[in-house]
């Protein structure tokens, strides 16, 4: 089955000035604008972050819409650098689609976010290091 063609929710190196952002994002996205995904708290993985769902909190990051010609290849390119495939126990990550809310107007929109797979999560939550703020640019 074909995922939909959903906007991305990026909270971490994918975000405008960190390590993936152009690596990955240059050339292939329409447009970016601030968003925050609520309802989730921010993990230190160390080196890259986690969101963790289920719990009270909010994610700052961005909205991110590819461009329509580049929207296969950038959700195969982010599966892989999150090293997620549907399915897998071994995933660290897990894409699910989750309302995001845009900053600028508050709108909800659906979007993929790539949140921690249950067992990382759980390991997180008991052993893992929280980022306050939920903004990852501020840790």
């Amino acid at each position: 089955m074909t995922p939909a063609r959903l906007p991305f929710f990026v909270y971490g190196t994918l975000r405008p000035g960190e390590a993936n952002h152009d690596l990955f994002l240059r050339g292939r996205i329409r447009s970016e604008e601030p968003g925050r995904l609520t309802g989730a708290q921010l993990y230190d993985g160390p080196g890259y972050p986690y969101a963790v769902q289920g719990a009270g909190g909010t994610i700052a990051g961005e909205l991110v819409t590819p461009q329509a010609d580049a929207y296969a290849e950038l959700l195969a390119a982010l599966d892989e650098l999150e090293e997620y495939t549907p399915d897998d126990p071994r995933n660290l990550y897990v894409r699910v689609a989750r309302e995001v809310i845009r900053t600028a107007d508050g709108a909800s929109v659906r979007a993929w976010v790539y949140v921690a797979a249950p067992p990382v999560a759980a390991r997180l939550r008991t052993h893992g290091k929280l980022i306050d703020s939920g903004d990852w640019l501020l840790r």
